[in-house]
Parts: structure tokens; C-alpha cells; sequence
């Protein structure tokens, strides 16, 4: 495995993202995170990225969980942000990267968890949460979904495919923005440039697209099943925050609240924005955690 990493320099003065580095080693692998807030609070929220994002896009909300009293850690998967980037499309695979997250809360010792999950980000963090069920007390979900190759596929989400594949140009600030309502700014769109300054940093960005299982026999799709036959019977908090302006996730929140336990009896919500809700609502999705946390706190007081 030929593996490179971002140069330093690239994520200087990045806009709104004042936060240490942390890193950690797996399997020869060198692994970002942000680590933000109190280690002894009672919940650490656990901010999941999906794709060709990283931990920028949830820099407007981990100063609100924090400033609630929460642990914030968002890592940057493997591949994006300030993690290395294998350069083979191969070296890639759904597998991999439940993996490779299994290890990192193993290694840090998250307890407690709040998951919170968009994109890439739910169909990694929901099998995370399913794998290592005592480890979460609560999902929250924005425009996010967990496919087992049986539902329909939207033709949007064809066509983001085959561009991912097959384009041989691959804007990744262009795509953030084209998932937003919001216009990022020219410092903005540099941060999302900034982990990758040329193609060959790339492969982990046009891998995911091809991994999601479309089809019931497709790598990951029993593993989802099996996800599924337990989040049906997961009774801890669940909450989806899918905004209004998505038209590859639109309708899954509701595909959620019909199927798990949990989202019984929350008070779900719909925010403004597009596909990348953080962009556009983002102190309001972080809000809707600290919410969530309270309401746990006293009813467990």
C-alpha cells in the first residue's frame, strides 16, 4: 500500500478551525482527530464526516456541544483532512473503514457515545454503533441512511457515481458547495481543497461513491442487513435531523422513524440546507444534540 500524507503547511489558517491536532497510528496508518471539550464529561459526541468532506464541515458545531459541557472528537476518515490518503482506488473498501473506526474508539476508549452522522458518516457510524452497541447511548442522523442494496436508487445519486468513477476532474470544493444553499467563501473552499493538492490524494474521495451497496448481493449489503436487524430492535435515543434541500437523502428520515424503536416519540426535526446541512444549519443541528443530551441527562437524573 503506497501511502501519502498532506503536507503541514496546506491547513494553515484555515477559517473558523482553531483546533489542536491529534493523531493516532493505525495499522501503519496515521489517523486525524479533533478532541474537543471536557474528557470527564458524561457524553462525548462523536461527529462523523461523510464524502469528499472532513472534520471542517463540523467546525460550526463543535463549539456549541462543547460549550453545552460535551467531549467533541471528528475524525478525519482515512483517505480525507489531515489522515493519510493510500493513492489506489483498491486500497479502499466498506470493510476497511468500519475497521479502521472500530479501532479508533477501541484505542481511545470512547464510552458513552453520542453518535452524530452524515453521508459516508451514517453508513460507517451506524455499523460502528451496531458492532459495539454498549459503547452508544444515542444516534442522531442528518441526511444520512444505511442501504442494504434493496431500496430504490435515486438517479442522482447514479449519475454522482459515475462522475466519482470516471471525471477526470474532480472539484472537491465545487462538490462541497453544490451540496449546500449556502456560497462558500474563497477561504472556505481553499479549507476543503486543502487536503488534497493533487489527484493521486484523491483515490479515497472517488472510492466511496463506488462502495455503497446498490445491489442486495453487493459487499456490505448482508453486513448492513445484519446492522438493521438490530437498529430494528435498538431502543436508546434516536433522533434524525434531515434537512429540507436534499434530494439524494430526502425521505430517509422518515424510513428511520418508522423502523427503530428509539426514534419513537422524539422530537424530530427538518432543518434548512442542502445536502451538507452542517453548511447550512449548523449551530441548529448542534443545538438539536445538546437538546437530545439534556433531555437524557434528566431522565436519567
Amino acid at each position: 500500500m503506497n501511502i501519502i500524507r498532506t503536507p503541514e503547511e496546506r491547513f494553515e489558517n484555515l477559517p473558523d478551525y482553531p483546533f489542536s491536532p491529534n493523531y493516532l497510528d493505525l495499522e501503519n496508518l496515521r489517523m486525524h482527530y479533533v478532541d474537543e471539550g471536557p474528557r470527564d464529561s458524561e457524553y462525548t459526541v462523536l461527529m462523523l464526516h461523510g464524502e469528499p468532506s472532513w472534520s471542517y464541515l463540523y467546525r460550526h458545531m463543535i463549539p456549541v456541544c462543547t460549550a453545552a459541557g460535551h467531549r467533541v472528537v471528528a475524525p478525519d476518515l482515512i483517505g480525507f483532512g489531515k489522515s493519510d490518503k493510500p493513492t489506489r482506488l483498491e486500497d479502499y473498501s466498506y470493510a476497511g473503514h468500519v475497521e479502521w473506526l472500530r479501532q479508533f474508539v477501541d484505542r481511545l476508549d470512547l464510552q458513552r457515545i453520542c453518535l452524530v452522522c452524515q453521508d459516508w458518516g451514517s453508513l460507517l457510524g451506524l455499523r460502528l454503533a451496531t458492532l459495539m452497541p454498549n459503547r452508544f447511548d444515542a444516534i442522531v442522523v442528518g441526511n444520512g441512511f444505511l442501504p442494504t442494496g434493496e431500496q430504490k436508487v435515486p438517479f442522482v445519486f447514479k449519475a454522482w457515481r459515475a462522475f466519482a468513477v470516471y471525471s477526470p476532474w474532480f472539484p472537491i470544493s465545487r462538490i462541497v458547495n453544490a451540496g449546500c444553499f449556502k456560497n462558500l467563501s474563497d477561504e472556505e473552499r481553499r479549507a476543503y481543497d486543502a487536503p488534497f493538492p493533487g489527484s493521486n490524494y484523491k483515490a479515497g474521495t472517488r472510492a466511496f461513491p463506488r462502495l455503497v451497496p446498490t445491489e442486495p448481493d453487493a459487499l456490505g449489503a448482508e453486513e448492513n442487513r445484519r446492522a438493521w436487524r438490530i437498529l430494528q430492535q435498538w431502543k436508546k435515543p434516536f433522533l434524525t435531523t434531515f434537512s429540507n434541500g436534499d434530494p439524494i437523502m430526502r425521505g430517509g428520515d422518515r424510513y428511520f422513524q418508522e423502523r427503530i424503536p428509539g426514534a419513537k416519540g422524539q422530537p424530530h426535526v427538518t432543518l434548512k440546507g442542502g445536502h451538507f446541512l452542517q453548511e447550512d444549519s449548523g449551530p441548529q443541528f448542534a443545538a438539536e444534540v445538546n437538546r437530545l443530551l439534556e433531555r437524557m441527562g434528566e431522565s436519567s437524573a
